[in-house]
C-alpha cells in the first residue's frame, strides 16, 4: 500500500530506536509503508495515560510488565492471528528463555519480543581474567573495592528478585497476594545488604547504563554482578575499554537460574487505522531473520534466538549472547498484572531506604509483602 504511515512509539535508548529506524527504512522500500519513530522512557508508562499513548501511535514497544496494565484498557490488539499461524509458531519457537511467554496474558499474545534481556554479569576482560561464579567470590571482590551494582529504582527490586530467585524461592509472579516467603526473603536481603555495604554509595544514584559507563572507562572497579546487560558495550570500540559480559554468579554454588527477565516487545495499538500494516511489521521485525541480521547490526539487541546463535552477531559483541545464554533461558518472569508497576516503584524505594539504614530484613519483607497484596486492590 504506497504511500501509507504510521506513527510508532520505542525506548530512549539507542539501543531501542536505532534498529527500530533502520528497520523501517527498508520496511518502506519493500511495502511503501513509511513508519515514523518516537522516543519515550519505559517508566513514563507509569505516568502517561495509556489509551492516549495508544491513541497517538500505531505501533508501541512495551515492557512485559505492563501487559496487564494496558490489556485493562484494551489498548493493544492481540497478535495471535490465525492466517498468520506459520510465522506466529517460527516467532514462538524462537524465544530466548521465556521473552516470548512474558507478552502472553489471558491467554492472548499482546507482543512479539524485539529485545531479549535479563540480570547478568558484567566485568572488564582486561582487569579480571574471569567473571566470578559463585557468591563468596564476588563478595572477596568487593571487598577490594572492585565491584559496582545499580541500585537506582527499579533496579535494587530487580537485584532483589534474582538472589530470591537464585537460591530456589523466588518471588510470586502470578495471582498470589503473597510476594515472598519471609524466610526466603529475609535470605535474600541479607545478601544484598551484605554487598551493598561494601559498593561506592553513589551507586545508589546509579542505573545500569550509569554503572556500565564508569565500568568502561575505570581502572578501580572491574565486576558488576547482577545488571541489564548492553551488548553495545561489548562491543571493541563503542566506548575505552571492552565491557564483557557472562552468566550470574551462584547463590548457592549451582546453578545460574532465577534472573530478573528484561527486554522489550512490539505491540499493535487497538486504535490503529491500519492495524493489518501494523501487524505485518510487528511479525517481520520480530522474525529470525530481520533480528539476526539488519536489527543486531543496526544496535540492536536481539530477542531472537536465530540471532543469540549466530557466529557474526556474537563476534561483533564478545560472545554476548553465547555467554549470557544460560542465563537468559533461567530467567525468572516478573508479575504482570494490572497493579504491579505502582508496586514495583514503591518496593524499590522501600528497599533503598532499608539499605541505607542498615534495617533488618524482617520489617522490610514485611513492607514489600503488604505492598504486594495491596497492588491487587482497585
Amino acid at each position: 500500500m504506497t504511500g501509507l504511515f504510521l506513527k510508532g512509539m520505542t525506548w530512549h535508548h539507542p539501543r531501542g530506536y536505532d534498529p527500530m529506524v533502520a528497520c523501517s527504512k527498508i520496511w518502506q522500500e519493500q511495502t511503501g509503508v513509511s513508519i515514523e519513530w518516537d522516543k519515550r522512557s519505559l517508566q513514563d508508562f507509569e505516568s502517561f495515560p495509556v489509551e492516549a499513548l495508544a491513541k497517538a501511535y500505531d505501533l508501541i514497544v512495551i515492557d512485559h510488565p505492563h501487559v496487564g496494565q494496558i490489556t485493562k484498557e484494551n489498548c493493544l490488539l492481540p497478535l495471535d492471528r490465525s492466517d498468520k499461524s506459520i510465522e506466529f509458531d517460527a516467532i514462538s519457537k524462537g524465544s530466548v528463555g521465556q521473552s516470548f511467554i512474558s507478552y502472553n496474558w489471558q491467554k492472548r499474545q499482546w507482543a512479539f519480543p524485539i529485545d531479549a534481556a535479563a540480570q547478568v554479569q558484567a566485568w572488564r576482560p582486561d582487569l579480571l581474567a574471569n567473571p566470578p561464579k559463585k557468591w563468596r567470590e564476588v563478595i572477596e571482590l568487593a571487598r577490594k573495592g572492585q565491584v559496582l551494582l545499580p541500585l537506582l529504582p527499579p533496579h535494587s527490586l530487580m537485584t532483589f528478585f534474582t538472589l530470591t530467585g537464585n537460591l530456589g524461592q523466588p518471588c510470586a509472579n502470578d495471582d498470589s497476594p503473597v510476594l515472598i516467603d519471609p524466610n526466603a526473603g529475609n535470605a535474600a536481603f541479607d545478601l544484598m545488604r551484605e554487598i551493598v555495604d561494601l559498593v561506592d554509595p553513589p551507586c545508589f544514584e546509579m542505573d545500569p547504563i550509569a554503572v556500565l559507563e564508569r565500568l568502561a572507562k575505570t581502572s578501580a572497579e572491574c565486576c558488576s554482578p547482577f545488571i541489564y546487560g548492553y551488548a553495545n558495550y561489548a562491543v571493541k570500540g563503542f566506548r575505552e575499554n571492552i565491557v564483557a559480559f557472562g552468566d550470574i554468579p551462584s547463590t548457592n554454588g549451582v546453578n545460574v537460574k532465577g534472573s530478573a527477565l528484561g527486554g522489550t516487545g512490539i505491540a499493535v495499538s487497538a486504535f490503529s487505522k491500519h492495524p493489518a500494516e501494523a501487524t505485518d511489521f510487528a511479525y517481520w521485525i520480530a522474525g529470525g531473520e530481520l533480528q539476526s541480521s539488519l536489527y543486531a547490526t543496526s544496535g540492536g539487541q536481539p530477542g531472537h534466538a536465530t540471532a543469540w546463535e549466530d557466529t557474526h552477531v556474537n563476534a561483533a559483541t564478545t560472545d554476548f549472547y553465547r555467554a549470557t545464554r544460560a542465563t537468559l533461558q533461567g530467567a525468572w518472569l516478573r508479575p504482570r498484572h494490572d497493579g504491579y508497576m505502582g508496586f514495583q516503584k514503591a518496593a524499590s524505594y522501600r528497599i533503598n531506604d532499608a539499605l541505607k539504614a542498615k534495617e533488618k530484613s524482617e520489617p522490610l519483607i514485611a513492607d514489600l509483602n503488604r505492598l504486594y497484596r495491596e497492588s491487587f486492590v482497585g
